[in-house]
This record gives structure tokens, sequence and C-alpha cells, in this order.
């Protein structure tokens, strides 16, 4: 399939996915229209890059579906201003995005595999770097952020995320609520977040998160 042939699945994506979905900040659809998704998954599965579901990437891993993250990016109100941890760098696509609406980004991963494909995707974009680590560990020595981005479904946000926002930070993600993963955006104050969800959505889980199940005998 060709470049062209591409450009136009990545338009009619935006279309009919994301401008039907409130994803409505130019910047957002700008950036994403920026960025060719067909190459941030395996060949086989270039012809489903701009599904309006996840796209396997290997290692038991999705990238993230577009209009999920389209969701995030269009709440978290990205400048360039902020400093930016995205944890779920996969293969690199959001880090991508992310790059041309932020100061600098931090991309997470904890599989070294997809870790050594995002850097070598993102090569030549000097204001991302990769760092492999566990997703719910996060990044400390590059904090404290203004925004966390966390590309994938959640169970729960651990507190060693949330310690690295900054003062009045925000972090989005899709988390788990009464068993429906759910869009969320979380304001930090003092050492608490506080979340607001704002739609269902599905999505690609994100390992590192699982909540520790309770057992009673």
């Amino acid at each position: 399939m060709g470049h062209e042939n591409f450009k136009e699945m990545r338009k009619a994506m935006i279309v009919s996915q994301l401008r039907t979905s409130d994803v409505n900040d130019p910047r957002v659809i700008a950036a994403i229209n920026n960025v060719a998704r067909e190459d941030f998954v395996p060949a086989a599965s270039r012809n489903v890059a701009y599904s309006d579901r996840g796209v396997s990437i290997g290692e038991g891993r999705a990238l993230n579906a577009p209009l999920a993250t389209g969701r995030l990016l269009n709440v978290a109100h990205l400048s360039m201003d902020d400093k930016v941890l995205l944890v779920g760098a996969a293969t690199g696509y959001t880090a991508a995005v992310v790059a041309q609406l932020a100061g600098s980004v931090v991309a997470l991963e904890q599989s070294d595999a997809l870790a050594a494909i995002a850097r070598n995707n993102l090569d030549g974009i000097d204001n991302v770097r990769v760092e492999t680590g566990g997703h719910a560990d996060g990044f400390a020595e590059g904090a404290p952020y203004s925004v966390i981005i966390i590309d994938g479904v959640v169970d729960q946000v651990p507190d060693s995320l949330v310690n690295q926002l900054s003062a009045e930070g925000r972090l989005v993600a899709a988390i788990m609520d009464k068993s429906v993963p759910r869009l969320a955006i979380g304001y930090k104050s003092g050492d608490s977040i506080s979340y607001q969800y704002f739609a269902d959505c599905g999505g690609a889980a994100l390992p590192g998160f699982e909540r520790v199940k309770s057992f009673s005998f």
C-alpha cells in the first residue's frame, strides 16, 4: 500500500474517529496528522494501523486505539512549557505525537524489545528520550513532570507516579472503574490527586498496574 493510501487512511481516521468524538484541539489534530502511524506497527499490521482498536505490536502488547489516545491528549492541554512523562512508550507512536505538543518527553517502556524499537523510531526527535523500566515505577530521575500520560488501560494509578507529578500537575489515563475502562484526567493538589472521568473507552491494556487481589477465608 502506497504512502498516499496511508495518508488518506489517516485523514479518514481523524474525520470519522476523532472529530466525531470531541477531539477538537487543532494542535492535537495537526500532531496526529503529522505522524505516520503505519510506521510504528509491524509490517503485517500496516493495513489496520488506523482501525478503531488496538494494533498488535508483539511482546503481548498492542498500540493503544487512536481514539483513546486522541481523547487523552485533547484534555491534557499540552503546551511547550510542559515536561511530560509518557508511560507505555510501546513502539514510540504517542511519543512522536506528544513531542510536537510539549517541551520535553520522557517515554517509559518496560519491555526492552519495544523500547529498542521506540528508540529507533524516534531517532532524530530531539525532545524525546526513551527510558526502560517498570511502568508503575515511573522515572523518578526526570521528575517532577507537569503532565503524566498513561497510554493504555490500567487497573489503578500508583502513588509512585502521583509523587512524580509537580504541584498542580495533571495526569491522564484510562482507568478501570467498576470493570469498565474509563478515560480520566486527574489534577494534583498537595500529595493527592482527584480524578474526573469523562468517557467510557476501549483501549489496550498496559501491564504493570494490576490491582492486587485480596482473599478472604
